[in-house]
């Protein structure tokens, strides 16, 4: 089996190959990334292409399936920039998957792409996906399902699966996802679990979380069996600021939502924190996602709980861990914050 991995040099990209280059149906991975990686795991080679202008069309003929992956959260401050990645990007690869006969489709969508729902009780993969309309993210989550609803119409004979993860960590990944929601102000050793003394108390705030490495698990079965159609991905328990308090052993402080959403608004606005409040909209509005169907369909059981990830990613952050590829490379620390601060802070696509 010969598989295309589309943005398979970041967070989820690296744990989808790791777990891909392990099976022993797939033969080959072809690895599509903007900026070519060092890293080279076994069956994997890697080729440079753009998903907003390059031809995908030969880059995915003869593959057997096609895992996309590539999705852009810089720049915050140029949605249109986003769209044209995130959006007109999807589209084109769905087209070009299309065009080259590909007969497996499985697309990285998000529990962000779900509309309003209740975090007191658990829904499942019919919960309407019209997202969170304050949310860059969520919108353009919601607008590339629409879009493969029309491709699975139009493409009957192609297997689409669609992973819709919650917040997704390793420490790996740590380096990355402290520049693109944290910024360049944040004091590394600020995030060690030990050293944090309070977490706002946010009224209705409870999260999903997930291992990147149970992330690429579950691509893997996605790929090679025979399951279809959406599965939400996530580990236990969901996590509030109580539960994460306790975790850490730190305590709670109220912080009603209006404040925090002000806080976050003012912080971005003024280019302290490249994080639109739009995302604090989403942790607040998202449901509560039912993992049953991928446990019973997929045959997905995460091997760590949600509060392990979270702590691993913080751990990475205060010793700057990373990997070998362009978005995870620790580089991007250090000197690397000056680009940061020289770009506005959420004004570029590291």
């Amino acid at each position: 089996m010969r598989v295309v991995v589309i943005g398979g040099t970041g967070n989820v990209g690296t744990s989808v190959i790791e777990a891909l280059a392990r099976e022993d149906g797939v033969g080959s991975i072809l690895g599509i990334a903007r900026r070519l990686p060092d890293w080279r795991p076994a069956k994997t080679e890697w080729v440079r292409a753009d998903i907003t202008g390059d031809d995908l069309v030969p880059h995915l003929e003869g593959a057997d399936a096609v895992v996309h992956l590539a999705w852009a959260i810089q720049p915050s401050r140029d949605e249109a920039e986003l769209y044209r990645v995130n959006v007109t990007g999807s589209e084109r690869v769905f087209a070009a998957a299309g065009e080259a006969r590909v007969r497996v489709l499985v697309y990285a969508s998000s529990i962000g792409a779900y509309s309003p729902g209740p975090k007191d009780r658990p829904v499942d993969e019919t919960w309407p996906t019209a997202g969170i309309h304050t949310s860059f993210y969520s919108r353009h989550k919601a607008a590339v399902e629409s879009i493969l609803d029309r491709f699975e119409r139009d493409r009957p004979e192609v297997r689409v699966v669609r992973l819709r993860p919650g917040l997704i960590m390793k420490a790996e990944a740590a380096v990355e996802i402290r520049r693109l929601f944290a910024g360049p102000f944040l004091p590394n050793f600020a995030t060690r679990p030990g050293l944090i003394p309070v977490i706002p108390r946010i009224p209705g705030l409870r999260v999903q979380a997930v291992h990147s490495r149970d992330v690429g698990e579950a691509y893997r079965l996605a790929v090679v069996g025979d399951a279809t159609g959406p599965f939400n991905i996530a580990a236990s328990p969901e996590i509030d600021p109580e539960t994460f308090a306790s975790h850490i052993g730190a305590r709670t402080v109220l912080l009603p939502a209006k404040v925090a959403r002000a806080l976050a608004a003012a912080s971005w606005t003024a280019r302290l924190q490249p994080t639109p409040p739009g995302w604090l909209d989403m942790a607040l509005q998202c449901p509560v996602m039912d993992t049953s169907r991928a446990r019973s369909e997929l045959g997905w059981t995460p091997k760590h709980d949600a509060l392990e990830a979270i702590t691993e990613v913080l751990d990475g952050i205060a010793d700057t861990e990373g990997f070998a590829t362009p978005p995870l490379d620790p580089a991007t620390s250090g000197l690397g914050r000056a680009r940061e601060v020289r770009t506005g802070v959420g004004g570029s696509n590291p």
